[in-house]
């Protein structure tokens, strides 16, 4: 399971499920039949595309936080299902991104402290390929609200 989600992750974003159900169809049927799933799994993980980009992206997001590098929520995106929470700015100025056509919105997620900042850089292998091609898209969608 380490391996793939640590060195495969999201080349192969079902490298994990097949892993676990690997070793939970060991657990259920024991052994000698389970060397079996075992053997496909190790066999389809050896194989598949490698990626490491989750696992450098979630280490880069802690290494700000160790130093300090963290920011407010923005109020848009803070719950307003509480005494006071519209008064204090909670949830006012929310979109939900379902509403639009592109279901992507012109709202901030992030504090300026931390605005800018990169941690996913996607690698062009595998499925990631295609999680690149819709971060660029997204990218664009998100540039084309700027001056609206």
């Amino acid at each position: 399971m380490i391996l793939a989600a640590e060195d495969i992750g999201l080349a192969d974003p079902q490298a994990l499920t097949l892993a676990v159900s690997a070793a939970e169809t060991v657990a259920m049927i024991g052994m000698p039949e389970g060397r079996i799933p075992l053997a496909e799994a190790t066999i389809y993980l050896a194989l598949a595309p490698k990626s490491n980009t989750a696992y450098n992206a979630i280490n880069s997001a802690l290494a700000d936080v160790r130093n300090g590098l963290v920011g407010q929520v923005p109020n848009a995106l803070k719950s307003s299902n509480f005494a006071k929470a519209q008064s204090q700015g909670a949830g006012v100025g929310y979109e939900y991104p379902h509403d639009s056509s592109r279901a992507v919105v012109p709202q901030r997620y992030l504090d300026d402290k931390v605005l800018g900042r990169k941690y996913y850089l996607p690698k062009d292998v595998g499925h990631e390929r295609e999680l690149g091609e819709r971060w660029v898209k997204l990218r664009d969608i998100i540039r084309s609200f700027k001056g609206k």
